[in-house]
């Protein structure tokens, strides 16, 4: 059976949408499978350009989480300047806390001290 059809992926992905559903006012939310694993993409509705993906390997046991600055060059293209990487989430709990986190400014925080330093 293909990973994203299976029964602890589906409930997996839908634990994490329902925890968001909170936050859909302040980002528009997609999920994409992929065939090593899903992701969850959070892009900020407000003028502070951000996107923010969860992405969850069908062989681990862990999640990831990334943040990412989104800049427009004179053309309109998009390119994404990373402000916040973990790599390793073990739980649920544990990722929608970093997730909270990160949506009121760890992310941005961290890149403002490595600026003025």
């Amino acid at each position: 059976m293909d990973p994203k059809y299976c029964s602890k992926t589906q409930k997996e992905v839908s634990t994490v949408l329902k925890s968001l559903f909170e936050w859909e006012n302040l980002f528009s939310i997609k999920v994409k499978y992929f065939f090593e694993g899903w992701a969850v993409y959070l892009r900020e509705k407000s003028m502070y350009p951000r996107c923010i993906v969860i992405f969850k390997p069908y062989s681990k046991e862990s999640f990831s989480i990334k943040s990412f600055e989104i800049n427009f060059d004179k053309i309109k293209s998009e390119s994404y300047k990373e402000l916040y990487v973990n790599e390793s989430i073990y739980s649920i709990s544990n990722l929608l806390s970093e997730l909270k986190q990160i949506i009121y400014g760890k992310d941005m925080l961290g890149n403002i001290k490595k600026l003025l330093l």
